[in-house]
């Protein structure tokens, strides 16, 4: 189990003893007198107990680079959902430009990054009650009646399914109780603050128990449209849960669960954050082209956090399903089924040129996916010298997709050459050039039709072998066929005094042919209609050998070949070579090939009141896949391909001591260097685009004046992935003093990352700088009640969460902030 466990299992008020800690021990029996809630199941010996390798087992025994954080402490920290719980995991990484273009990654790995496409899937395998969750967007919500949250580090492709090459996030929310339980908790705080949860548990017969979970948050915003008024960035969610466990006797147990989730928090908005130049005439560069519409963004500060937006925005997700999940003790083995029906419903607006100016006037991709999953394990019990898990796993998932991209006024003379024109002309150079023509892009639309059919089946076993005391051999093996299948259309038209048509990928040439349509309208939203197909059998594994050296150090050695699913590019291809059509040669994504080299150390001492584990890792990646250009100048999204070879290496380090029942700390790291080795045809970064001139590629030299060379591609070979810091740190700790019938306390929680780049490609604009945060509570609970007042963000760091390019090559670089300072006061209690 990693530190990042445990440390944050001991800093939470509500914490029990570090994993190991003896149910006699006074300190431990102490520190469980004052929870409100386990945050994670216990075995008999205190230690924390998890589900890594679907079995229940010691945390500190399984021999993976793991972190385990409690619903209590979840609850205390305020890390209500993945975005806030990355804060104390130094290895993960969580970006989300809104929650569809949303990626988990584990030591810098699991999603390309850029735009999401519903061809590709995640490299971080999100489980919720033991049900794989096939989108990243749906994974956005808050946490409810959360009893654990397991992050595994590392490729989990045996137990896990194919698409978990970076690692997994297993979130087990608590199971109905036969003792009658119920619990109530409101907070308040700035920006108009209001969340209430509520879980009531209970038995309706002695066979029968009943769990119920919901909660409702609302907050106001934390940056102004001065525009509109409206505040951004709000807060509106509600969710509720119920469970139905039914035990038919000891052997046999079912549990029926359901779950809904509605969000709608107006996010997730970029706006002006600086800019860079480019290949472009300085003309056709931001600083002249706002200049010729008399425009200024309402502050070049963006941290003074105003915008002025003009087309709507809007991030409502609707999440839910059901599971029914049965156990069978068969004596020898324990069968257990898993069967999910799950959906998610996508219903977005953005304004996608990051302006108070009319250019694109509507940009959405409203989404629906509906996936069924099947999976039956049977698990050995007891604890012999072989112990096993065999199973077998379905899934199936749909996606449509209706797409719309709308040009408007603003769109001719921005997007457009006006010609050699003095900086800030709000003419062309002739009087009939196509960009002093509103006409020309006004009303200029694609509409986008998007279907996917993913299917897949596994076989997959592992087993734990223990040939002398203390060395466990444990191989694992995972056979997986994929099937997927999709079609993309754009159909674009434009009705206006000038213009009226509608373009399909059929009748394109003859439109220009006959001057209907023009080249400019049909190179910024062209026309594409195109059928992918793939289909794939692979063959994972891993080996891990690990030795007790005692009860209180573990070792172990992991190799595994793993794999991420190929795919089919569901965003639009990029032309051929004679631009005439698509290039079908893009259509297609091959899967990625990990291989996967671990060592890892799991240490207690001093009586178990201190924690230390610590990893290193070396990670290739052939085929990786990640976003490249389609070199138009005027499309917002490009397309997914293979790049040749991915390195990812480090190590990472938990610590977590508990001095005395009164006391206990945390230091959590990662170092992680991730590179691509072999990078060859990658898109140039922001400042080589957008040149009259088209270099051959290859280019690593980003020097260029404006309006000189703009290489097809790059070769960033050597250069860093986007998204990852070299070095991450989490630290806190809390101290208590009994006060009357409980104990006032103090915590404190902080983290650091150093910089990162935020763009596909490194670039000198897009570095985004190391930051630090701090959190802090002071409270006092007994073991029903608990009040605290809470600050994030204490010193109220100005750092950005993304940098992203706006599309043409204007050098407009946009940029979405992290959260302000919030603070506020909870109050929890149980019945």
């Amino acid at each position: 189990m990693s530190l990042a466990s445990l440390s944050l299992l001991l800093l939470a008020s509500t914490a029990p003893a570090p994993a190991g800690a003896l149910r006699d021990d006074p300190v431990a029996a102490s520190a469980r007198d004052e929870q409100q809630a386990r945050p994670a199941q216990e075995s008999g010996s205190g230690e924390i107990v998890v589900t890594a390798r679907r079995r229940e087992e010691k945390a500190q025994d399984v021999p993976i680079a793991m972190s385990v954080i409690g619903g209590s402490t979840i609850e205390q920290t305020g890390a209500t959902n993945l975005n806030r719980l990355q804060t104390a995991l130094p290895a993960v990484q969580f970006y989300s430009s809104n929650p569809r273009n949303s990626a988990i990654n584990i030591r810098g790995l699991g999603a390309p990054f850029g735009l999401t496409n519903d061809g590709i899937e995640q490299g971080v395998g999100f489980y919720l009650d033991q049900v794989y969750i096939g989108r990243i967007g749906a994974s956005t919500f808050d946490f409810v009646d959360v009893e654990r949250v397991e992050v595994l580090r590392g490729p989990q492709g045996t137990l896990y399914g194919k698409n978990t090459t970076a690692g997994a996030i297993n979130i087990t929310t608590r199971a109905p109780s036969f003792t009658p339980e119920t619990k109530v908790e409101l907070s308040l705080g700035n920006y108009d603050l209001i969340s209430a949860k509520a879980s009531v548990s209970g038995p309706l017969s002695d066979k029968l128990a009943i769990r119920i979970s919901s909660a409702v948050t609302s907050r106001e915003g934390t940056i102004e449209n001065v525009r509109t008024g409206e505040d951004l960035h709000k807060q509106r969610t509600s969710s509720f849960r119920g469970q139905l466990l039914w035990k038919v006797n000891d052997d046999l147990d079912f549990t029926l669960a359901g779950d809904w989730n509605l969000q709608n928090p107006l996010c997730c908005v970029q706006y002006y954050a600086r800019v860079g130049a480019t290949q472009r005439p300085l003309s056709r560069q931001y600083a002249a082209l706002a200049a010729a519409f008399g425009y200024t963004p309402p502050s070049t500060d963006p941290f003074d956090r105003k915008t002025d937006l003009d087309a709507a925005i809007k991030s409502q997700q609707e999440i839910g399903g059901a599971s029914l999940v049965a156990n069978w003790n068969l004596g020898p083995a324990t069968l257990t089924s898993v069967s999910a029906w799950r959906y998610w419903d996508w219903q977005p607006k953005n304004d996608r040129d990051f302006t108070g100016l009319p250019i694109t006037t509507v940009s959405q991709n409203p989404s629906q996916q509906r996936q069924f999953s099947q999976e039956f394990r049977l698990s050995s019990n007891g604890d012999g010298r072989l112990n096993y898990t065999l199973g077998a796993f379905f899934f199936h998932q749909t996606i449509n997709t209706q797409g719309s991209q709308v040009q408007g006024s603003a769109a001719s003379r921005w997007l457009l050459n006006p010609g050699n024109v003095p900086l800030g002309a709000t003419g062309c150079a002739t009087a009939t050039a196509a960009a002093c023509n509103p006409l020309v892009l006004n009303g200029l639309t694609s509409t986008n039709t998007i279907n996917f059919d993913n299917t897949s089946f596994a076989l997959f076993g592992k087993l734990n072998w223990q040939p002398v005391d203390g060395l466990h051999i444990q191989p694992g093996l995972r056979l997986n066929y994929d099937k997927k299948s999709g079609f993309y259309e754009a159909v674009v038209s434009i009705h206006n005094a000038r213009y009226n048509y509608v373009a399909t990928a059929d009748n394109v040439a003859a439109l220009l042919a006959n001057g209907t349509a023009t080249a400019d309208q049909l190179n910024t939203l062209a026309p594409q209609r195109y059928s992918p197909r793939f289909s794939d059998w692979n063959v994972s594994g891993d080996i891990t050998v690990s030795y007790d050296f005692s009860r209180d150090i573990h070792a172990y050695a992991t190799y595994a070949r793993s794999f991420k699913s190929g795919g089919i590019n569901l965003s639009g291809l990029p032309l051929n070579s004679t631009s005439t059509g698509v290039d079908l040669s893009t259509q297609t994504v091959k899967p990625e090939k990990v291989d996967h080299f671990e060592l890892g150390l799991k240490t207690q001492f001093l009586d178990r009141r201190v924690t230390f584990n610590t990893a290193a890792f070396w990670t290739e990646i052939k085929d990786y896949q990640a976003t490249v250009n389609n070199n138009a100048i005027n499309v917002i999204r490009g397309y997914l391909a293979n790049a040749g070879k991915v390195r990812v290496r480090g190590f990472e380090w938990d610590l977590a001591a508990r001095p005395s029942q009164r006391f206990n700390l945390y230091f959590n790291g990662a170092y992680t260097d991730a590179k691509y080795t072999d990078f060859k045809n990658a898109p140039c970064p922001p400042e080589l685009s957008g040149g009259t001139a088209t270099a051959p590629g290859g280019v690593t030299d980003p020097a260029g004046t404006p309006g000189g060379r703009s290489p097809a591609f790059c070769d960033i070979s050597g250069q860093v992935l986007p998204g990852i810091s070299k070095w991450s740190l989490s630290w806190g700790g809390e101290v208590r003093q009994p006060l009357g019938d409980g104990n006032v306390y103090l915590g404190y929680d902080g983290n650091w990352r150093s910089r990162f780049s935020s763009n596909p490609s490194p670039s000198a604009y897009t570095w985004i700088d190391a930051y630090s945060l701090s959190n802090v509570r002071l409270g006092w609970r007994r073991s029903d009640l608990n009040i605290y007042g809470w600050v994030r963000n204490v010193f109220d760091k100005q750092y950005f969460e993304l940098l992203s390019v706006q599309s043409g090559s204007t050098g407009l670089i946009v940029g979405q902030p992290g959260d302000p300072r919030t603070y506020g006061l909870t109050i929890s209690k149980n019945f």
